[in-house]
C-alpha cells in the first residue's frame, strides 16, 4: 500500500480555517470514511487550526501548515504554527482550561480532539510554535481505486 500525503500552508487568518477543514476532508475522502468519521476529522482540523490562529499568533501575522498522510486506513494530520507556543501543555489539555475566557466555546479544543481521534500528540516550544499531531484509523474505509 502506497503512502499518500499533502501539505498546505496558508496565512494564519480566521477566514482560512474553513478552507483547511474542507481541504483535509477532501483529501481524506479517498478512504471513503462515513459521515461521522468525516465530521470528526473536520471538527478536529477546525479546532487545531483555530488554536494556531487565535492562541499561536494572537492577531500577529504568521502561517499555519497542515500536513496529511494516509497509510493504509490510517490518516495522520499535523497542524503546525510558528507562534508563541504553549507554556503548559498538560494544563492546556484540561477540559475548560482557556487562556481566552472572553471567547465563546473556549477551553474544549483539546478535549474534542482527544474524543474524536485515536491518538493526539502536542509538541510546543515557547516563542517557537506548536505542532499538533492527530491520528485516526478510518474504520469504514474501503480504499477507492486500488
Amino acid at each position: 500500500m502506497m503512502e499518500n500525503f499533502m501539505r498546505l500552508e496558508f496565512s494564519g487568518l480566521s477566514a482560512n480555517e474553513s478552507f483547511a477543514r474542507v481541504a483535509v476532508a477532501a483529501f481524506v475522502s479517498q478512504l471513503d470514511p462515513d459521515l461521522e468519521e468525516l465530521t470528526e476529522i473536520k471538527t478536529v482540523v477546525s479546532e487545531a487550526v483555530t488554536n494556531a490562529i487565535i492562541h499561536g499568533y494572537e492577531g500577529q501575522a504568521g502561517n499555519v501548515v497542515v500536513i496529511c498522510r494516509i497509510e493504509g486506513q490510517t490518516v495522520e494530520i499535523m497542524i503546525e504554527d510558528q507562534g508563541q507556543g504553549i507554556a503548559d501543555i498538560e494544563q492546556a489539555r484540561q477540559p475548560l482550561f482557556t487562556s481566552k475566557p472572553e471567547l465563546e466555546r473556549s477551553g474544549m479544543g483539546f478535549t474534542i480532539m482527544e474524543n474524536f481521534m485515536d491518538d493526539i500528540e502536542i509538541k510546543s516550544e515557547l516563542g517557537r510554535g506548536t505542532t499538533v499531531r492527530l491520528v485516526k484509523t478510518i474504520r469504514s474505509a474501503q480504499v477507492l481505486g486500488h
